[in-house]
């Protein structure tokens, strides 16, 4: 049996930050703003609709594009933190993942990128190539196969070591933020920090690029597509655009934080 003290600082060590972290947003309350209105319910990710004029892009097959597509979403957009009480902000959200959260604050914001990316790779039988870092550059892999209990209780691992600092050093840097593809993710790291993944791509007829990003957040909450509260016309898509800033409903990144795996 672990000792008492290897509990306390898994849970110092979840989540946007790995360390004493405070979220950027207050405290959740014990009232919450009712979601905003949805006309369209979709079923997965791959039913959202893309903005007028554009298409997906082309997922090759077996990538992390064509498998998050599928992934479901629930019919009820509201979120709901780790605890079973609502999420204090309940307009950042376009749609909800039908994914567990866990009954513990440990799926942050890093933890749903890298569930994310964990979930495809074990769905993909590429069990291999499951590993995360943490902070100080030790690695946590994948090991035991097909038993998704033990793999359960290995992504409690990696949400209670790894975070959003350690997930800015593993991933790599993508020098041109125009090659944004499904999977790579926006990353701060630090304490706190913040990570959310890009979903799905599309384009126009003259090339003109949007992308869709997903989120966790703090405290452990149910992942989903954020709103693009910048333009109504695209959202939840974004465009590349030639800002150099990106700004989500909930964090403000740098084209600079993109990063792929």
């Amino acid at each position: 049996m672990r000792p008492l003290v290897f509990y306390i600082s898994l849970l110092i060590a979840a989540g946007c930050g790995e360390a004493n972290n405070k979220p950027k947003v207050p405290v959740e309350k014990e009232t919450s703003e009712a979601p905003a209105p949805q006309q369209d319910n979709y079923a997965t990710i791959g039913a959202i609709k893309t903005p007028e004029g554009f298409a997906r892009a082309v997922a090759a097959r077996g990538s992390f594009g064509e498998w998050i597509r599928e992934m479901p979403l629930k019919k009820d957009r509201t979120v709901y933190l780790y605890n079973g009480t609502l999420k204090w902000n309940q307009l950042a959200q376009f749609a909800v993942f039908d994914i567990s959260v866990g009954d513990k604050d440990l799926q942050q914001c890093a933890d749903v990128v890298m569930r994310l990316r964990a979930e495809y790779l074990y769905a993909s039988k590429k069990k291999g190539e499951i590993a995360f870092m943490d902070y100080n550059g030790k690695w946590y892999r994948w090991q035991i196969g097909s038993n998704r209990e033990a793999f359960d209780n290995y992504l409690q691992t990696v949400f209670g070591w790894c975070g959003s600092a350690s997930l800015e050093k593993q991933l790599k840097p993508v020098a041109d933020f125009n090659q944004v593809d499904a999977g790579d993710v926006l990353v701060q790291g630090g304490f706190p920090g913040h990570a959310m993944m890009v979903v799905d791509i599309a384009f126009d007829k003259k090339g003109n690029k949007v992308y869709m990003l997903a989120q966790g957040y703090q405290p452990a909450q149910d992942m989903h597509v954020v709103v693009n509260p910048a333009d109504a016309a695209l959202n939840p898509w974004y465009a590349i655009g030639n800002d150099a800033i990106i700004n989500t409903p909930e964090w403000t990144f740098k084209k600079s934080n993109l990063k792929t795996w």
